[in-house]
């Protein structure tokens, strides 16, 4: 729970199990500010549940992605909202 306790962590692996995602795609789907949202994908990429790519291109782009650590995490989510749509 250490690891993916925090509102920001879960809303961001929720989130990243869609895909690939910008980190501007990040900011604006969960709406966290700029400063949270590095500090969770940092904490998020330490524990090996995100993976950071950056892409060097102009434009300079970071994309993220669950690693497999991270994928496991999806059935817990998905009963989470299974248990969500019976009882909120």
């Amino acid at each position: 729970m250490e690891q993916i306790g925090s509102k920001w962590r879960l809303v961001v692996l929720h989130d990243l199990q869609d895909g690939e995602k910008r980190f501007n795609e990040l900011k604006r789907s969960t709406e966290a500010s700029s400063r949270t949202l590095s500090r969770v994908l940092d904490d998020l990429q330490e524990s090996g549940l995100v993976h950071r790519r950056l892409e060097e291109d102009a434009p300079v782009a970071t994309y993220y992605r669950l690693t497999e650590k991270g994928r496991s995490l999806c059935p817990v989510f998905d009963q989470i909202e299974r248990w969500a749509d019976d009882w909120l």
